[in-house]
């Protein structure tokens, strides 16, 4: 039953109980204390007509103090019920005719996005979308839900996504590609209607559970997408182990030109230094993109700030300069080997991140809520002697992919403060929650909104590469015709938009040694930039439209 159901049928019953009570106590009274016995009906009578303020009839007026009190506290009560009326059936009435309320059909639309139903990682992907001008519309089945996002600004139109005619409404034949990223199930029904609607027309789909991907498969999807399978893969290689590889960790640029983050580690030969005293260009050849401090992404870097152990820089350079940064910024091999990690959470993303590590020398212990293969302690993440029952005080790092942000934020608070020198990397539903996490004590956190929406950006836009989706930087190939003939230095790109050009494509050529004081560009060159979202799209808007 509906909220707005529920409270009509309450309140009809409080009308109900009230004129009952009263109408006992009104007729006991005019018996008692006026010496004017009456039928039941005519006291019930007496209390319509004082609930509906239209007179008493022949009753009026009282003799006793008794009976004058009695009808002073039924007039109060029928105007409290009178205004609570207003509240339960006229100011709804009033909303739903003054608020806008999504369409139900969009006109005029080519070459765009549908997307069925609204999750926190619709954002990002709209963002994505908006920043290249790309076409969407959003369904939402929930008329509530769609008409707030309609009053926000989205294009989004009412109805059910698994009905063929409201796909057609969404203009579907136009499309070019459907996102199904509702329940499992209901995208399996999703991807069938779409090809029933148009058997041409592209599906991408997003799968909680990547052991039901292969039925998405058979429903019709083109794209199954497992994002909570890549955020624990991700989030494992966060954590420094004795073995580790450059790709896991870097993104191919070129052949032998990537871009990598690094943490500092503590006792490492450049913890404590400043980035001027590092010298990490001249010492390995490295150029610094950006870094983060405490999860705040700061570009171009100042070189009086100090490179703090938890430091993560964002750098690009080729292969075995890569390797050379990484083996400095880190503690030797016999510092980390073999490492306490403390898993809590194991869904989907802590069973990613298990088997990413079960391959290194590191030793795992698993927590988790509930009794599972693999799970060596029961219990709660954010009850304390559960934590120092799982090993919490010896442990290096705590890897927290539970479900719930709430529980996350306040498991760091205790792990924290059980263990000040433990290496803390988080997994967050919510972008919101991640500055939560990183001020509750958390060394490294990834946004699964975030990491899904980039995601299908990088499946949709096939032409247009966004190379990194497990980043919390966006690293994104774009055409630049408006810096054509112009020199980075002419045009200060990274100033005005936050963005840093790693390399130009030139003829099917990455050119990633260049002078920004002298290289001057040419038509059809398409650049690889590295940003934050919102630089990206201050960047499009300004070089690539």
């Amino acid at each position: 039953m509906v909220l707005r159901t529920r409270r009509t049928v309450y309140y009809l019953a409080l009308v109900i109980v009230t004129t009952l009570i009263f109408t006992v106590a009104y007729n006991a009274g005019m018996a008692i204390w006026e010496n004017r016995p009456q039928p039941f009906y005519h006291s019930l009578q007496i209390i319509i007509q004082s609930f509906t303020t239209t007179g008493y009839g022949e009753d009026a007026p009282w003799r006793t103090l008794q009976m004058n009190l009695l009808v002073v506290v039924m007039q109060l009560a029928g105007i409290g019920l009178i205004l609570t009326a207003v509240d339960v059936f006229a100011v709804p009435w009033l909303r739903n005719a003054l608020t806008p309320t999504a369409p139900e059909t969009l006109l005029g639309l080519d070459d765009h996005v549908i997307i069925c139903e609204y999750t926190p990682r619709t954002d990002v992907l709209i963002t994505e979308l908006d920043a290249r001008n790309r076409e969407y519309v959003l369904i939402e089945p929930n008329a509530d839900i769609a008409s707030d996002l309609h009053q926000a600004g989205y294009h989004v139109i009412h109805g059910d996504p698994e009905s063929t005619d409201v796909l057609g409404n969404a203009q579907i034949t136009s499309a070019s590609a459907v996102i199904a990223d509702a329940a499992d199930d209901t995208n399996a029904s999703i991807a069938l209607s779409a090809l029933e609607t148009d058997p041409d027309v592209r599906v991408i789909s997003l799968v909680e559970d990547a052991a039901l991907a292969r039925y998405q498969q058979l429903a019709g999807a083109d794209t199954v997408l497992s994002p909570r399978q890549l955020l624990g893969k991700s989030i494992a290689g966060e954590v420094p182990t004795p073995i580790t590889t450059t790709v896991e960790q870097g993104v191919e640029i070129s052949d032998d030109f990537e871009l990598g983050e690094f943490s500092i580690e503590a006792e490492s030969d450049l913890c404590n230094t400043t980035f001027a005293e590092a010298q990490l260009h001249e010492r390995f050849g490295v150029n610094v993109i950006g870094v983060w401090f405490n999860g705040d992404f700061i570009t171009p870097v100042n070189p009086t700030d100090e490179l703090v152990a938890g430091t993560r820089l964002l750098v690009a350079g080729k292969s075995d300069q890569l390797d050379a940064l990484r083996d400095a910024s880190a503690t030797t091999v016999s510092e980390i080997s073999p490492r306490r990690i403390l898993l809590a959470g194991y869904g989907a993303t802590g069973q990613a991140a298990y088997e990413a590590l079960a391959t290194t020398s590191s030793r795992l212990t698993v927590l988790d809520i509930e009794e599972k293969d693999r799970v060596d302690v029961v219990g709660d993440a954010r009850d304390p002697d559960v934590l120092v029952d799982a090993g919490i005080e010896e442990a290096s790092v705590l890897l927290l992919t539970v479900e719930d942000d709430k529980t996350a934020i306040f498991a760091t608070l205790i792990a924290r403060d059980l263990n000040p020198d433990l290496q803390i990397v988080v997994r967050a539903n919510e972008e919101e929650d991640v500055q939560k996490l990183y001020r509750a004590g958390a060394d490294y956190v990834q946004s699964l909104a975030t990491i899904s929406g980039r995601m299908l950006a990088s499946t949709v836009f096939e032409d247009e590469e966004l190379l990194a989706y497990n980043k919390q930087v966006s690293i994104v190939r774009l055409p630049a015709p408006r810096l054509e003939g112009k020199t980075l230095a002419d045009t200060a790109v990274q100033t005005v938009t936050g963005c840093t050009v790693v390399a130009i494509i030139r003829n099917g050529e990455t050119i990633t040694d260049f002078d920004p004081a002298n290289f001057r560009f040419v038509a059809d060159d398409d650049v690889i930039i590295a940003g934050l979202d919102e630089n990206i799209t201050r960047f499009e808007r300004r070089f690539s439209t």
